[in-house]
């Protein structure tokens, strides 16, 4: 008997370790002769004998918890398309949020259907709909580690509420997804649900916050016989008609105060295979694209600024190819930065004697990418493009025209591979560019002729992808004449004629330069409450990827640890928190230490919906290689840095952030505040106002400001920047209906430094922060000629040869505004109405009041453009 009671008692303990895990949920689709009219009433017939299937669990705020609400859904698909409803029943549908919002901007109730089409348990197509009926419709790769929603599928969905809650009912094309070719065919499936007022995401394939990965943990969808790939075949041509208007310029033959704009193209997707997709665009025309903020730049490094234009957005996660993962400056680096394509042109011929005439971007004559994946699990980029050879008109001493070319004609490549092995468990990847100009005008030989680079990567997963490691490999080779190498090797990023790098030299006979870089990095993701990453991370000299990607700096090698506890339940006053540490060191290539630093920060999310984060950085001193802009190695003392932010409840009609960040150098060489505020308000649910103002003043008594190239050793001159900066986002969003839409968009920017206590660096290396540079002495030392508005430097006094240099002082003053209109008249066609205005002024005197600065702007003369887009979807 204690024998059988023994095997009975471990039977009973493996049955409770079994029932434990969440194993994969099942649903049966069937197959319908009728199509189903989509009005969200869900009373046909064929939805009566559907199987419908319920029990959904919470995601957050508990993992795991039984939904609050009862929520069910059946699918059912015929010949053409996949038909989707969901009952989301509500105790209270009186408190239902119904707030209307541009697509892709769900706010309110929502509700979404998720299909792992390949059933590779790394892709997935998901369907997102608000209760007032507004569509979110994303891609997803990579087991949910991008989220691609540039992705624009047509379909069809209409929401209704009822005494019981509400209901959507959905119609997509099999057009739309991408599928293995096989008669019988099972689908990841995943249903989620968020209802605002409780803040509470709850899902019909149970899944814990900790657990890695999204895609492989969906359920599975059988059923689907005999569905045949509806290989797509879409035509967008597109018409733009409008006006230019702006203050006319005399003597300027080229600002007359009016241009006419008139342009016409055509986009298209084209299904080449069942798992392959053509997307083209002839002639492309991004109007309707937002600008990109005002900003003042003193870095002496080229600014990032994130792609906006759609045809590069869809489908750019197969084409990335990051060097760094993560967030900040590093994380920009990349083999493929499509801002490239289309960028401003190179070359302007404009001095003080000569009126010019330069597009404001490359004409790109034609773009080209085709994207997919096999049914063997491998995913495929390939993208082309040319951009057009653009002449600059000019005008010089008002009789001699002419033109010259302002950009060569230029051709763009990339392909990049992604295999997947054992269930997305191993990945192996490899990408390859080039970007190649016709370079015919002495004046560009300062441009790369050709520019390559490569790369791979490697990442393998263990224990459900808890653990993972990851190695990646790039190269570049770029070539041209010694102009374009001379140009290349003393940019910001290489800095090659620095006097104390014994590592690299400046070649000034050099016709081609090589380079190479990585990273290699181990962790724990999830799993538990514990994460971490340890990683190095490295680019050699010749690294040079600014032709078709980005890179802000290279030889680097850098260290990174770091650590993160997380507690997902809510407990006490918390709904969550995490807590990080971070770790730094970096190194060139000669193996010199350049420096160190640390960080730990914490966030939460209170039961009330309040949020709250704070951190503390500290950086040890810095052995800067770049801060003399080709100059000696510079010691920077060290800094702190404190921040903290905290915002209200999201779902509410008004909610307020605000965020303040004190930075301190040693020696008091350095201070930064920063002080933001975001301020939304939802008066009605069609409309959305925003404000986000923000307050930058800083002090750097080592700001760099000039080197002084003659036939002595170089001057170095740095000096006190006493710098403030006002900027604000202001938004307004008008939503009449989830296609018809209206948006506004301005920025008031303003920016003053003014330098003083002017330094000659004597001793760059050396160890005492007083004794690193000489101060110059105003009137005897330095002078300043305000008539040319240019400072000398006494020679003898000095001890070093006489030189001089432009007033640094800057006032910088932008207005920025951009209003558009949008009107999806019917699936994939619609019409744009877009006026943008830009004023700005740049001045010298640094300034003496906020107040006459926003009155100044005023007084600035204005451009202006209007535009009309209209375009037709010819669907087959």
């Amino acid at each position: 008997m204690k024998r059988s009671a023994a095997v009975f008692i471990c039977l009973l303990l493996y049955a409770a370790m079994a029932s434990g895990a969440l194993d994969k949920r099942e649903y049966e689709t069937k197959k319908i002769d009728l199509p189903i009219t989509i009005d969200g009433t869900i009373d046909e017939a064929s939805w009566k004998n559907a199987q419908w299937l319920e029990d959904f669990h919470m995601y957050y705020p508990y993992d795991n918890k039984e939904a609050s609400q009862h929520t069910t859904f059946a699918i059912l698909y015929d010949e053409n398309f996949v038909y989707v409803a969901i009952k989301a029943n509500d105790n209270h549908p009186e408190k239902i949020v119904k707030r209307l919002t541009r697509k892709d901007e769900l706010d309110g109730d929502w509700i979404g259907i998720q299909f792992d089409s390949y059933n590779d348990l790394q892709t997935a197509y998901c369907f997102n709909v608000s209760a007032a009926g507004t569509k979110r419709d994303v891609f997803i790769s990579g087991d949910g580690d991008v989220s691609d929603d540039s992705y624009n599928p047509i379909w069809w969905v209409e929401t209704t509420i009822t005494s019981e809650g509400w209901v959507a009912e959905m119609k997509i094309p099999f057009s739309q997804f991408r599928f293995i070719n096989s008669y019988e065919q099972t689908w990841g499936v995943q249903v989620e649900r968020y209802i605002q007022r409780m803040e509470e995401r709850s899902l019909w394939q149970p899944k814990k916050r900790d657990d890695p990965g999204w895609v492989h943990h969906y359920g599975k969808m059988n059923g689907l016989v005999d569905i045949q790939a509806k290989k797509v075949l879409d035509l967008y041509p597109y018409v733009v008609g409008g006006l230019e208007t702006y203050e006319k310029e005399e003597g300027n033959p080229y600002r007359d105060g009016l241009d006419a704009i008139t342009n016409y193209g055509l986009d298209g997707k084209i299904g080449l295979t069942n798992n392959l997709t053509l997307d083209f665009t002839i002639n492309p025309d991004f109007g309707q694209v937002e600008a990109d903020p005002a900003n003042v730049n003193l870095s002496g490094f080229e600014l990032f600024f994130p792609e906006k234009r759609p045809f590069f957005i869809e489908g750019n996660s197969i084409l990335s190819f990051p060097l760094m993962f993560g967030d900040g400056d590093l994380a920009n680096d990349n083999l493929f930065y499509s801002r490239r394509i289309g960028r401003s042109p190179h070359y302007d011929p404009a001095n003080d004697s000569t009126f010019s005439s330069i597009p404001n971007n490359t004409t790109i004559l034609g773009a080209a990418k085709i994207t997919g994946r096999t049914d063997k699990g491998l995913s495929i980029g390939i993208m082309e493009s040319v951009t057009a050879k653009e002449k600059a008109k000019y005008t010089m001493n008002d009789t001699e025209t002419g033109k010259l070319t302002a950009e060569p004609l230029t051709n763009y490549s990339m392909v990049s591979l992604r295999q997947d092995f054992n269930n997305g468990n191993a990945l192996l990847g490899g990408t390859f560019t080039s970007v190649n100009r016709n370079i015919e005008d002495t004046h560009l030989d300062y441009l790369h002729k050709n520019a390559y680079s490569g790369g791979l990567d490697f990442t393998k997963y263990w224990k459900d992808k808890t653990w993972f490691f990851t190695a990646k490999g790039v190269f570049s080779h770029v070539n041209g004449n010694e102009n374009a190498l001379y140009e290349t090797q003393t940019s910001s990023t290489h800095n090659f004629q620095r006097p104390d790098a014994d590592h690299v030299s400046l070649d000034t006979s050099a016709t081609s330069l090589s380079g190479y870089g990585g990273n290699i990095n181990f962790g724990k993701s999830g799993g538990g409450k514990v994460s971490f990453v340890s990683a190095v991370y490295f680019k050699s000299p010749g690294l040079e990827l600014n032709d078709m990607g980005y890179v802000r700096h290279v030889d680097d090698i850098i260290t990174i640890n770091w650590m993160g506890y997380r507690i997902n339940e809510p407990f006490s006053i918390f709904k969550n928190v995490g807590l990080n540490f971070n770790h730094w060191s970096s190194f060139d290539f000669s193996g010199k230490y350049l420096g160190m630093g640390g960080n730990t920060n914490m966030y939460g999310t209170f039961k009330n919906n309040y949020e709250m984060s704070f951190g503390v950085n500290l950086n040890t001193k810095e052995i800067s290689t770049s801060h003399l802009h080709g100059g000696p190695s510079y010691h920077l003392p060290g800094s702190t840095n404190q921040w903290i932010w905290a915002g209200s409840d999201a779902r509410k009609k008004v909610r307020i952030t605000a965020n303040v960040s004190f930075s301190n150098g040693f020696y008091k060489y350095y201070y930064s505040q920063w002080y933001s505020v975001g301020i939304s308000y939802k008066p009605i649910d069609m409309v959305e106002l925003s404000i986000n103002p923000s307050y930058n003043p800083s002090n750097n008594k080592q700001q760099y400001v000039w080197e002084a190239n003659d036939e002595s050793p170089n001057n170095y001159v740095l000096a006190t920047l006493d710098r403030k900066t006002f900027n604000a986002s202001v938004r307004a969003n008008l939503n009449i209906t989830p296609d018809l839409s209206f948006q506004l968009w301005a920025q008031p920017y303003f920016s003053s430094g003014e330098y003083s206590n002017y330094k000659h660096v004597i001793d760059a290396d050396n160890s005492n922060y007083e004794d690193r540079f000489m101060m110059l002495s105003k009137g005897k030392d330095i002078s300043f000629d305000s008539e040319n508005d240019i400072y000398n430097v006494d020679v003898e006094k000095s001890g070093s040869n006489a030189y001089s240099f432009s007033n640094p002082n800057f006032n910088e003053k932008y207005f920025l505004m951009n209003f558009v209109a949008r009107w999806e008249y019917r699936p994939g066609s619609v019409l744009f109405f877009v006026w943008s205005q830009n004023r700005g002024h740049s001045g010298a005197l640094a300034s003496q009041s906020f107040g006459n600065d926003v009155s100044d702007i005023w007084q600035e003369n204005s451009n202006h453009t209007f535009l009309v887009k209209l375009s037709y979807r010819i669907g087959i």
